[in-house]
């Protein structure tokens, strides 16, 4: 066809001779978008980097073909693919934070970006560089241009990589996860204003994501990945509506806007103590310093969590939600109000004190890969708290430490080994079995499942919602997923610039938010329901 931007044909990937993607063909259209979906592992960022070329030149090996506008991106000499990239093939990578150099301003950067439109003069290149600033909805383009990285919030960065990667117009432009770090509210201003750009500048955009939902919602047609084989391709509607493959419908099942009820019937076992609130956070205010001016981080904010109970904290970056989390574990020390555990308050106490009342209230991190200790083997991390505490003999500790493992359900295999040897999934069982040993009441669950994929995302929640109706658990859930909050959640509460603006129920903030802020948060949530039927891809 005349308008196929992009043609993938029989590619297969190999690194250090093991083959990770097979036998690949699909084409994308001009102006059209195209999802990658599946898990990790399963190629779909190999098969982006096969793409742009990026593969490591001593151990990743491409064959098959790759055409950008007919010709050969595979075939061609380096000499000659290097000007392609930037001007004809455009990328926005996963971390804006590392994509850009830490002590070069924004401004120096942007003009290695601006020099590939070949216009020469200076003045005229920051003039378009501003310009692309402002069409990407930064609000101030010239602040923008005289800041370093750590000056701008995650989102301002992924815009700035946004218009770095679309200013010379490529024909294509590779995404690979552009949303996956940022707030609800963030990555549909970053998507819709992706759909702006491929629909007025006619790029076509090659996503690469494992946001069923997203992808749903955003792309014209889907290329289902498993174990770097082709499961499924084809209009979003034929894929994600009615999935043939089985692969493709248990990835459908797994996505939580498409089963609100999903943990009801087991949810519903458990044991609730309205009357015995497991958390008390009363008229809590924390303000800091911030470059000689005070910042209120927390102001006046209330909540109640029952016992047995899971209550969520939601709201942008900057809301106050882990500074509240801080607050509670004692690691923050509050201006005004208090905070309780099981009735016990958390400041004001001696140290011994407060590591008593932390033994009933255990944090599960966003990222347990940071917090691991990767020298040590998975057994030996799980039974630390215990050695800590003295908790018990060295054999009853050991005992404690390997039923902690069997209850997040990892496999004894597994207990031997350090966490860079674990998959996502497995290293957020070991910080779950981790914060389990202790046999706490309470655990405060901030963003567990945010890098996860949907499969093992839904795996994770197996285990927490299994464990809370077996061990009585009180969950607080930090995330900005909404719709995971909605599986979950008994209670909510949204907090915006440290202040709660709407709480309740979670049918009630979710499905009849009063504020316009909580509105803006729910309408923000990708909805794979509102799909559309689009041309069939080519595969």
């Amino acid at each position: 066809m005349t308008d196929t931007l992009l043609s993938v044909r029989d590619l297969s990937v190999s690194y250090g001779g093991r083959r990770v993607v097979s036998d690949v063909s699909f084409d994308l259209q001009r102006g059209r978008s195209l999802a990658l979906i599946g898990e990790s592992g399963s190629g779909k960022s190999t098969i982006a980097k096969a793409v742009l070329r990026l593969l490591p030149r001593d151990s990743g090996q491409a064959e098959g073909r790759v055409l950008l506008e007919g010709d050969d991106v595979l075939g061609l000499p380096l000499a000659r693919f290097r000007p392609l990239r930037g001007r004809r093939l455009g990328f926005v990578p996963q971390d804006p934070a590392s994509a850009l150099n830490p002590v070069r301003t924004i401004g120096s950067q942007a003009h290695e970006a601006a020099a590939l439109t070949g216009e020469r003069d200076a003045a005229r290149r920051r003039a378009a560089i501003l310009e692309v600033f402002d069409r990407v909805g930064l609000a101030d383009p010239e602040r923008v241009y005289r800041s370093y990285p750590h000056q701008l919030s995650g989102g301002m960065l992924q815009r700035v990589l946004i218009g770095l990667a679309v200013l010379p117009e490529p024909a294509l432009l590779v995404a690979d996860e552009p949303t996956s770090a940022l707030d609800v509210t963030i990555q549909k201003r970053i998507l819709d204003l992706l759909t702006d750009l491929r629909t007025s500048l006619g790029i076509g955009l090659l996503l690469i994501t494992h946001d069923l939902a997203l992808a749903a919602e955003r792309a014209d047609d889907l290329v289902v990945l498993r174990d770097g084989v082709i499961q499924e391709a084809g209009p979003v509607a034929e894929v994600f509506a009615s999935p043939r493959s089985e692969y493709a419908a248990a990835l459908r099942a797994d996505v939580p806007a498409l089963s609100p009820d999903r943990y009801r019937a087991v949810l519903a076992e458990r044991r609730i103590d309205v009357a015995r609130p497991a958390v008390q956070v009363s008229d809590v205010v924390k303000t800091f310093r911030v470059g000689g001016e005070e910042l209120r981080a927390v102001d006046d904010v209330s909540f109640e969590v029952a016992a047995g109970s899971t209550h969520a904290l939601v709201g942008e970056s900057g809301s106050g939600k882990t500074t509240t989390v801080r607050l509670l574990l004692g690691l923050e020390t509050p201006d005004a109000g208090d905070l309780r555990v099981a009735g016990d308050s958390v400041h004001g106490r001696s140290r011994k004190d407060l590591r008593t009342v932390r033994r009933h209230l255990q944090l599960v991190y966003q990222n347990p890969f940071t917090s691991l200790d990767p020298s040590w083997h998975v057994e030996s991390l799980v039974r630390e708290p215990l050695d800590r505490y003295r908790v018990g003999d060295r054999r009853a500790r050991r005992e404690a430490a390997r039923a902690a493992l069997t209850a997040v359900g990892l496999r004894e295999h597994l207990w031997r080994r350090r966490a860079a040897a674990l998959s996502g999934g497995q290293r957020q069982r070991v910080a779950i079995a981790r914060a389990l040993v202790l046999e706490p009441d309470v655990l405060v669950l901030d963003e567990p499942t945010s890098a996860l994929d949907v499969t093992v995302q839904a795996e994770i929640l197996d285990v927490l919602t299994r464990l809370q109706v077996e061990r009585g658990l009180t969950y607080l859930f930090v995330s900005h997923d909404l719709a995971l909050v909605r599986q979950i959640a008994d209670t909510v509460t949204v907090l915006r610039h440290g202040r709660v603006v709407e709480h309740g129920t979670a049918a009630e903030v979710l499905d009849t938010p009063r504020h316009p802020y909580t509105r803006s948060l729910v309408a923000a949530v990708p909805d794979p329901r509102g799909i559309r039927s689009s041309v069939p891809a080519t595969v």
